[in-house]
């Protein structure tokens, strides 16, 4: 089946930068493919995708495997891969803002085909943001990595077992004990499972905040308890696709972003963030993705990316 979407487009930059580090279990990125595991109507199933194209000319195909492999559960994943991906949006305003930029736009190359990704839920996105609530990137990662091992389903395919995010139903439903087991404090615990419960419950969905203004959905979400708006500026960014949040108080994305720019100048890292307006979140993907190449995790395109600080750190 064939995912169309206009370029350019690189899928491993976007795959790479969606699943933050290489040890994430759910999104993975091996011989040239993403494979992740999506529970859809029919059961769980593992779905495969190959660009057979380029950068400029992509070429996505989806390959489906399990949950019957019919055709609307090959539509269901290929709706699901589509808001994952970011294969809706349209590139051309993220280009032409960042070449207006001339701080941005040896990094906008380096990193061209760049889309920004989502997660797969608004439950994933609570799970895969609270964890790392004042703790180190291998901490965070880890206790995220304990969650899927633990409560995510699995599926077996050629010798390997593939696991899916845990679904909320299963996180509200746990023993607060095993999920202290794996590594959440008693607070983090509570306010996932609360969060869980409530997604469950429909108490808090997606179309609760799309009718929302931004700063309302921030409160919205700030008024659940423990979650602060460095939290739920994730949410709104890496979970349900606003690119006008760029997190506050991120401090590894403000870093990065310091790099990617070459200046430690606050007034002009600011500057740079509010020229960039409604699409402010772009420069947190860019500064993800600069990251990463300095990690020598991507690489860069075009010859001429040299302001990555090799040292650039960020939990996201």
């Amino acid at each position: 089946m064939k995912l169309a979407t206009r370029g350019p487009f690189d899928l491993e930059a976007t795959v790479r930068v969606l699943q933050r580090r290489p040890t994430n279990r759910v999104d993975v990125w091996t011989d040239g493919r993403y494979r992740r595991v999506f529970e859809t109507s029919r059961g769980l199933a593992l779905a495969e995708v190959v660009d057979r194209g380029s950068i400029d000319a992509p070429d996505l195909r989806l390959l489906v495997r399990g949950a019957g492999g019919n055709a609307a559960v090959r539509r269901e994943v290929a709706r699901a891969l589509r808001r994952l991906l970011g294969l809706d949006i349209d590139p051309a305003p993220l280009h032409a803002r960042a070449a207006g930029e001339p701080t941005i736009r040896v990094a906008a190359h380096a990193l061209r085909g760049l889309r920004p990704p989502r997660f797969a839920s608004l439950f994933e996105a609570f799970a895969s943001v609270v964890p790392f609530q004042q703790v180190s990137l291998d901490a965070g990662v880890a206790v995220v990595g304990r969650l899927v091992e633990k409560f995510g389903a699995s599926v077996e395919h050629g010798g390997e077992s593939h696991r899916a995010f845990p679904a909320a139903a299963v996180i509200a439903a746990a023993r607060p004990a095993a999920l202290r087991a794996c590594g959440l404090s008693m607070q983090k615990a509570g306010t996932l499972q609360a969060v869980a419960a409530a997604i469950t419950r429909e108490e808090l969905h997606e179309g609760q905040l799309e009718s929302l203004a931004t700063p309302a959905a921030i409160a919205h979400l700030t008024a659940l308890k423990g979650v602060g708006p460095w939290t739920a500026g994730l949410v709104l960014l890496r979970g349900c696709g606003r690119l006008d949040v760029f997190p506050p108080g991120d401090v590894g994305a403000d870093r990065n972003l310091r790099a990617l720019l070459g200046t430690q100048d606050e007034r002009k890292v600011r500057a740079v963030i509010a020229r960039f307006g409604d699409l402010r979140g772009y420069l947190y993907f860019c500064a993800l993705g600069g990251s990463l190449i300095a990690k020598g995790l991507l690489t860069a395109h075009g010859d001429s990316w040299t302001r990555v600080n090799r040292d650039a750190h960020s939990p996201f």
